[in-house]
């Protein structure tokens, strides 16, 4: 089983105030989440304001996008809790899924390779800046992904990995 600090945020259980803003606080990667979110939340219902509300959220998205340089899908998969303080370059395939209270650091792309599967993320998963996660793969609950690595297989739960092409060095 893999070791977790006491204070380590949970890999199963979203913590949502780490998604939070004040109201007109300048924070765009929570903004562009708060964007996708709203999107997400109108999108399930067919009431004329809620597809209203749905084409607002639609322009926050751009503008957030805009301002943070990150290409976020509006349909990305991702559980509550994600923090991107540094979102510049972060790309995420529209197919991938993002567990519980993961951090992804500036420049990582989270996509496909050679039309694969898109990768899933687990719960509390930290990608390093300009991190490549590729393919059909699984990343396990608590695990680290080092600066520039490109990771290609499963990472276990706990485990880190680091280079190119991306080796386990600690489970």
């Amino acid at each position: 089983m893999a070791r977790v600090k006491d204070d380590a945020p949970s890999a199963s259980a979203p913590d949502w105030s780490r998604e939070s803003k004040r109201l007109f606080a300048w924070a765009p990667s929570r903004s562009l989440l708060a964007s996708i979110r709203a999107y997400q939340r109108h999108g399930n219902s067919r009431w004329p304001w809620h597809l209203l509300l749905q084409k607002v959220a639609v322009l926050r998205h751009r503008f957030w996008s805009i301002v943070t340089g990150a290409d976020i899908p509006l349909n990305s998969r991702i559980s509550g809790g994600l923090m991107i303080p540094h979102p510049n370059g972060i790309v995420i395939h529209p197919g991938s899924e993002i567990g519980p209270n993961c951090m992804i650091l500036q420049q990582a792309t989270i996509g496909v390779a050679d039309g694969a599967r898109a990768p899933l993320l687990g719960g509390n998963v930290l990608v390093g800046g300009g991190a490549k996660v590729l393919g059909a793969i699984r990343i396990g609950d608590n695990a680290r992904i080092g600066a520039n690595a490109v990771v290609l297989r499963d990472v276990p739960d706990g485990a880190t990995a680091v280079g190119v092409p991306a080796r386990i060095i600690r489970a």
